[in-house]
């Protein structure tokens, strides 16, 4: 759970799962395209987040795609979230959610 932790605390991996979510199955490439940063730094975020469980890739050919794997995420909810604050996380995520829709 500390490599999941150590992985999100990054505002660019968080960067990069966010992007996953909404296209998951990407390549380097186009990953890199989203950010400012060279391709060499974007393969090291990567790393991180595959060490720690979030990401997982598969070989197409030459191409090596990332998918988003939510399981650790979930599991660091399971433990800390839903234990403790769940009523009221829910509640104060619904009224963020509400007063951004606005």
């Amino acid at each position: 759970m500390d490599a999941v932790f150590r992985a999100l605390a990054d505002p660019t991996r968080r960067s990069l799962l966010d992007d996953l979510y909404e296209a998951d199955g990407q390549t380097l490439t186009a990953l890199v395209e989203r950010l400012p940063m060279t391709r060499f730094g974007v393969m090291k975020h990567l790393k991180v987040l595959e060490e720690a469980g979030l990401v997982v890739t598969k070989r197409r050919g030459r191409e090596k795609l990332h998918f988003l794997n939510p399981v650790p995420i979930r599991l660091v909810h399971d433990r800390w979230v839903s234990k403790y604050a769940e009523p009221w996380a829910a509640t104060l995520s619904e009224l963020k959610k509400n007063l951004e829709e606005e």
